[in-house]
């Protein structure tokens, strides 16, 4: 399968969820972490996978780590690192909770959507935008530069003074895009695959 030279992936790892009470990233969800999950989906797209995380229990993937350069600044801060630290003009962001997202939702919302002229594109349900399911160009960088040294920390504030493009996904794919973020919802989405 062709990957794309052209896009680098940025997993933002996250830190100890104060909701899941661990490392969200090294949650196990039928028997892999939802970190191998989220590789599995993204390495057909592209060599360049890049880890947020400043946690050397990512090390065993072999993909680099790239440490936060504002520390406890949230996605804001993440997406901010992965722009400083890229070589390339499309980076796709993800979040670390999301172990149903697959190659195929990648590649047809947003690797492959024809949207131009764009610097943010991300997916939304009829219900909820997931900015961290997303394509970011290099060229939101120095808005994110500038919302660090602000403190104006609410992503989706910062997106919308962007250029970008919400990409509505189908009924049937809706569930790839959940956020597993407490012990509960883990339960209830081992229950659901069981």
């Amino acid at each position: 399968m062709q990957t794309q030279k052209h896009i680098s992936a940025y997993i933002l790892c996250g830190g100890k969820s104060s909701r899941m009470q661990t490392e969200k990233g090294l949650v196990v969800f039928n028997e892999k972490p939802f970190i191998e999950w989220i590789i599995d989906a993204v390495k057909p797209i592209t060599n360049s996978i890049y880890l947020i995380t400043d946690n050397t229990d990512y090390s065993k993937y072999n993909y680099p780590l790239v440490s936060d350069i504002h520390k406890n600044k949230g996605p804001v801060g993440g997406i901010h690192t992965a722009l400083s630290h890229t070589s390339t003009h499309q980076n796709l962001i993800l979040s670390c909770d999301i172990p149903l997202i697959k190659t195929d939702i990648l590649k047809r919302y947003l690797i492959n959507s024809k949207v131009i002229n764009t610097h943010i594109s991300f997916v939304s349900d009829n219900t909820r935008d997931y900015p961290l399911i997303g394509l970011y160009t290099i060229n939101n960088l120095p808005k994110f530069e500038a919302a660090i040294r602000d403190n104006q920390l609410k992503l989706m504030t910062l997106i919308q003074s962007s250029t970008y493009h919400r990409i509505e996904v189908a009924s049937k794919d809706y569930e790839a895009l959940n956020n597993i973020n407490t012990k509960d919802e883990l339960q209830t989405l081992i229950h659901s695959k069981s």
